[in-house]
């Protein structure tokens, strides 16, 4: 029996082996088709489909269609992404998916997507929509290195050049709340007496971001009736570098040393009116004029998902007047020391999915000691903020916040008088607070965040609950609307609860509603907001002074409703910017002693700012100028049946500054307020009591000099010669 041969020739096997291939390519190959859209139905051209872990996808058409091949078997996950849009992952069976639709979503998380911007203005490298940059703050004409001076010509603040703080929207300055990392500074501002302007405590040195809320803010606030004053610390400098300051009024001493995870930064101040008063007139008579010694410092420390900072501020200062008072022929003797200390902790990190800790805690310590001729008052206040918060990102469309608070206030006072027993008055209060915040991302056009607050206070013995809404539409790329309302409520301050062992009181309240467009193009911003706000459960007393057994109650109550307006621009003019900004209020109150309903004294209803900068290439110099005009100021006339029925004149300050780099790192600075001298009067003090014929006395309550001179010679020395201290004065 004859056996086949099987065949030798190579040419056979490779037939076969094509044969087999080509078999699978036009058997087991599959189509793979459809149409991506957004919501609307409106076709997304270039998006790019694909099956996930191959390389098997297409680009869809100017009609969004696609239609790819693939050989790929089973059930696959097709993904489709395009900019602007959220990424859409769709599990597939390969065999059978054709001409499907897909719809994407708008990404929110695009550089022009929708942001909640209703009562807040920010500022610094973090901030979506900055209507000041970190520079700002502290170059503006006028301001002279101090933040509260600065934002007090921005929308929404009172010019109450006679006292220094922050009133906003018809508010006391005790209604604006500051931190610091997110941490309560209980003691913001500088020691002063009555009728001469303080400052705030903190110099820009070490700040890199600010957040300026005018109402409407988060639930993470509380305690504050009207504002929140947000100031966060640098958190990682960018060199190593000593920076000295010779001014007019003293000196200035700072120094960043910086490590491969922590760095520190000190800062150093003396500051002495005495030389400059020998040389400008002032209209007060000086026993010993202001001195202050103070010193910041921040220690930072970068783990490998958080930050770890540490915060020290200390103020040491001193000052003794002659002071008229219309009660008194002669001056009364008037003297103040005060002792400052505030430390502050925080920790900021992510951990496990999406989660994000923020915990820290403040301690400050406040000392006064005061004489008034023949009476000496000392007080001294320890105040501690504990604060824990977390916050989890649901999803790239829900973001959720909530924490909790704890305040600690113990608060002494000791008055005694020449041949008279002495006061003495205490307090100590404890709130404990538990809030939480969603913000929803409907699409980039439409957000909304929605929380509440819950706080006990156990010397008011109370408890109260605050909720907070806030939503934003953005019709176009360029401009937004947002709708905000809130409840707030806040203990009343020291000057009345140091009674609260003879008065039981209860918390101050406020609501807000408040109404905001903001518009934004490179170099341009304009924003406009209108707003309500309603008080409840203000304090009155029935005595002429606040005193130990005036009668008080929680009666009080008043609104305060107005429109402000900004605008700023950098493109009109080459190396040009300025900012204008215009306040109208209409507020009244029925509160302390006032008889009836009424104005305020420190309630301005128009005010206008305009600031300008301007850079001279060719003179290596920054000039700049701020004009601030209000319209006068309500003031109550004894003599006049009608209760605050008086007026001020129009308040206006013209001020100028000048920058001149001597070489990059050595700047000459000069500045001077009020330069055209107008004669301002902020209001006036009436006697207690009538003379002879009927008619109470008064005296105008003015500046304390018709002008501010200030020069001074910053030098920074570090590795980097471009550095300087053009941002710090």
């Amino acid at each position: 029996m004859e056996t086949k041969r099987q065949s030798k020739n190579p040419l056979d096997l490779v037939w076969i082996v094509l044969f087999l291939f080509g078999t699978n390519f036009f058997y087991g190959q599959h189509t793979i088709s459809g149409k991506v859209t957004n919501e609307k139905g409106r076709a997304i051209a270039g998006a790019n489909v694909y099956l996930d872990g191959t390389y098997d996808g297409a680009s869809t058409e100017q009609n969004g269609d696609f239609s790819f091949e693939t050989i790929e078997l089973g059930t696959k996950t097709l993904v489709i992404s395009s900019l602007e849009y959220e990424t859409l992952e769709v599990a597939v069976a390969v065999s059978n998916y054709k001409n499907q639709v897909f719809k994407l979503r708008e990404s929110v998380n695009s550089l022009d997507a929708v942001v909640i911007t209703a009562g807040t203005m920010e500022s610094g490298d973090k901030a979506r929509v900055s209507v000041l940059k970190p520079l700002d703050i502290v170059t503006t004409a006028g301001s002279v290195g101090n933040i509260i001076a600065a934002l007090q010509t921005l929308p929404g603040t009172q010019n109450v050049a006679e006292d220094g703080r922050l009133f906003v929207r018809g508010g006391e300055a005790s209604e604006t709340q500051t931190y610091v990392d997110g941490i309560r500074v209980s003691q913001p501002y500088g020691a002063s007496v009555q009728n001469l302007p303080t400052r705030g405590r903190f110099s820009p040195f070490l700040f890199s971001g600010m957040s300026f809320s005018t109402g409407g803010y988060s639930a993470e606030y509380g305690e504050a009736l009207s504002s929140v004053l947000l100031l966060e610390t640098q958190d990682k400098p960018d060199q190593n570098k000593t920076e000295l300051a010779v001014m007019t009024v003293g000196l200035g001493l700072g120094n960043t040393q910086k490590w491969e995870k922590s760095s520190l930064s000190v800062n150093a101040s003396y500051i002495n009116l005495q030389p400059y008063i020998a040389l400008v007139p002032q209209n007060i008579e000086w026993n010993k004029p202001y001195q202050s010694i103070a010193g910041e410092t921040v220690y930072r420390y970068h783990f490998t998902n958080g930050i770890v900072k540490l915060y020290a501020a200390y103020d040491n200062s001193i000052l003794d007047i002659n002071q008229k008072n219309v009660n008194f022929a002669q001056p009364i003797h008037v003297s103040l020391l005060n002792n400052n200390l505030y430390i502050n902790a925080s920790y900021k990190g992510n951990f496990g999915t999406g989660w994000q800790l923020t915990t820290g805690l403040s301690y400050g310590y406040n000392k006064n000691q005061q004489q008034f001729n023949n009476v000496e008052n000392d007080n001294d206040e320890n105040a501690a903020h504990l604060k824990l918060k977390l916050r989890k990102n649901i999803s790239n469309r829900f973001k959720l916040s909530f924490g909790s608070d704890y305040f600690i206030t113990q608060f002494s006072e000791d008055t005694s008088f020449v041949n008279s027993l002495a006061l003495k008055n205490r307090y100590n209060a404890n709130i404990a607070a538990f809030f939480t915040e969603g913000e929803v991302l409907f699409s980039k056009k439409l957000a909304a965040k929605v929380g509440f607050r819950i706080s006990n206070n156990d010397l008011l013995n109370e408890t109260t609950l605050a909720p907070r809404i806030s939503v934003a539409y953005k019709p176009s790329r360029k401009g937004q609307f947002a709708l905000a309302y809130g409840d707030f409520s806040q203990s009343p301050v020291a000057e009345y609860i140091k009674y609260s062992k003879y008065h039981q009181f209860e918390s101050e309240k406020a609501q807000h509603y408040i109404l905001n467009y903001l518009y934004t193009k490179p170099g341009q911003t304009l924003r406009a907001e209108a707003y309500y706000k309603k008080y409840s459960n203000l304090v009155q007393y029935d005595t002429q002074d606040i005193q130990y057994n005036s009668g008080f109650t929680n009666n009080g109550s008043g609104y305060a409703k107005g429109l402000d307006l900004f605008w700023r621009d950098s493109n009109l003019i080459k190396n040009l910017e300025y900012w204008i900004s215009y306040s109208y209020i209409d507020s009244e109150r029925n509160y302390k002693n006032f008889p009836t309903m009424a104005t305020p004294s420190f309630i301005a209803n128009h005010s206008v700012s305009v600031v300008t900068k301007y850079f001279i290439t060719d003179w290596k110099s920054q000039i700049g100028f701020t004009n601030s005009f209000s319209s006068g100021r309500p003031y109550n006339n004894p003599n006049e049946a009608q209760f605050m029925n008086g007026k001020t004149k129009s308040y206006n300050s013209l001020s100028f500054n000048w920058a001149y780099l001597l070489t990059t790192q050595k700047i000459l600075y000069f500045s001077v307020s009020n330069i055209l001298g107008a004669q301002n009067v902020f209001g006036y003090d009436y006697a207690k009591n009538p003379e002879a014929n009927g008619l109470y006395n008064r005296q105008a309550v003015t500046p304390t000099a018709d002008r501010f001179f200030f020069v001074g010679f910053f030098w920074t020395i570090s590795k980097n010669k471009n550095d300087n201290q053009l941002k710090n004065l």
